[in-house]
């Protein structure tokens, strides 16, 4: 993601660009066809080093029609991973999986930073009637049109009526999740700053503890519909208080301690959130800590509590503006793109439905709530984008319902592929129809503030 603007490119530099990315793309596909074994040998610091080069002219080029610059790193990591040219395998893919762990912890650290108290209450009114309805009219729709369509679905063949009601209400839960790396990535890019920019962020970072939250009671509700032996219990939700509690209270440590470092030394910081990002993780993991939200907590904390906000978004930018290009090209290397063939027609319906909802529950929350009619409009833009942890979600249903798992997460990557590759396109297209864009100015984005950038819509 670009931290920084470059002056307007000629159709010189275009060229030379769209050459480099067909002599990269090139070079790479002759070698691995000579020496087949290469394929399997390629290491991960060659493949870190192609998805990043070929990620950065792919999206350089997109740009020119007014894609965004996740299409472009997305579009690179399909071509080359392991469905179309063989360029990186699956395993070489798998071996990246720590980068996708830094990546997500800065993008939750900077998400965190970016809300400040003031910010959120400006919009409270308009967060409050948001989640209100997208995480209830969508939740149902969505799942009313699982229903309706799960004669065509493999994995519901041969379920009764309340077994699929079951299933449906645990893809409700799936339909009304959002990707936090989507909506920070085009952000960073776009420098926005405005209502769209500012609501957008707020919500989606809030509507991670709300879909964690649905996920325990809809998986009490449907496991007696499913499973004939299930029954509903509240230690569900007994355990999942205690892990966001825990979350919370272990971000607001780290925060504390990241402000004092940030005040007192402020230096190595690239360093400290590497550090950050590999080994905290797994600790979080390991302590059955929600590492996202105890890294968003942590940011907000450094934000709000401290001076140091605007010192740690810095450092955020420049150490992860590497890791964000690979880590949303590894991203499209784990499409699976034979099996969107076979779900597409599902996938597409379920999709297109659940987008129709959005905009639907965007539009009613932003009557409800007397918001300006640019954020009634386009609010719901940045709420289309799926990613990682949707996946996650799919993940845990799998393993709580083995019956049909596999099949649900099957289609469930078939969908957020789809979402994947959409969303942040559809969001960018809402940032630029609202006026909140600002593709000239060299400098970083700075930290969205209380109301719309100036000369920029009410």
């Amino acid at each position: 993601m670009s931290g920084h603007a470059a002056p307007k490119k000629t159709i010189a530099t275009r060229a030379i660009q769209a050459a480099s990315l067909l002599v990269t793309f090139g070079v790479l596909y002759g070698v691995t066809r000579v020496a087949p074994e290469l394929e399997t040998h390629l290491g991960t610091v060659a493949a870190i080093g192609f998805l990043l080069l070929a990620g950065t002219l792919m999206s350089e080029l997109l740009e020119t029609i007014g894609l965004p610059h996740l299409s472009g790193y997305l579009l690179a990591g399909m071509i080359g991973g392991p469905h179309v040219l063989h360029l990186v395998d699956h395993h070489t893919v798998q071996e990246l999986s720590p980068v996708n762990t830094l990546a997500l912890s800065l993008i939750a650290l900077a998400g965190g930073a970016e809300l400040r108290v003031a910010t959120v209450r400006s919009v409270a009114r308009s967060l409050a009637w948001a989640t209100l309805l997208q995480s209830t009219l969508v939740l149902v729709c969505v799942a009313g049109v699982f229903l309706a369509i799960a004669s065509h679905i493999p994995f519901t063949q041969g379920m009764s009526l309340k077994s699929m009601i079951g299933v449906a209400l645990l893809w409700g839960v799936l339909a009304v999740s959002r990707s936090p790396s989507a909506c920070m990535g085009i952000l960073s890019q776009t420098r926005a700053k405005g209502p769209v920019a500012t609501f957008s962020l707020a919500f989606i970072m809030l509507s991670d503890v709300v879909v964690i939250i649905l996920l325990a009671t809809m998986m009490m509700l449907a496991r007696p519909l499913i499973t004939a032996r299930g029954s509903i219990s509240l230690e569900d939700f007994t355990i999942l208080g205690h892990e966001i509690l825990s979350s919370v209270a272990v971000g607001v440590t780290l925060g504390l301690g990241l402000a004092i470092y940030l005040r007192l030394v402020g230096r190595q910081l690239l360093l400290v959130l590497l550090a950050i990002g590999f080994g905290l993780s797994d600790t979080f993991v390991y302590i059955k800590v929600d590492s996202l939200l105890a890294f968003l907590a942590a940011g907000f904390v450094v934000q709000n509590l401290s001076d140091q906000g605007e010192k740690l978004l810095h450092s955020i930018e420049q150490t992860g503006s590497v890791v964000f290009v690979v880590f949303f090209a590894t991203a499209g290397a784990h499409l699976d793109i034979p099996l969107l063939k076979q779900l597409w027609p599902v996938a597409v319906a379920l999709c297109v439905s659940r987008t129709l909802f959005t905009v639907l529950a965007g539009r009613i929350s932003g009557r409800l709530a007397e918001d300006a009619p640019i954020l009634t409009r386009w609010g719901w833009s940045s709420l289309v984008s799926q990613a990682g942890l949707s996946l996650g979600l799919s993940v845990v249903i799998a393993k709580a319902f083995p019956s049909f798992g596999e099949g649900f997460r099957s289609l469930a990557i078939a969908a957020v592929a789809i979402n994947e590759m959409v969303g942040p396109i559809i969001f960018k297209f809402g940032l630029d129809r609202a006026g909140e864009t600002n593709p000239i100015s060299g400098e970083g984005r700075p930290s969205l503030t209380e109301g719309p950038a100036p000369g920029g819509p009410a």
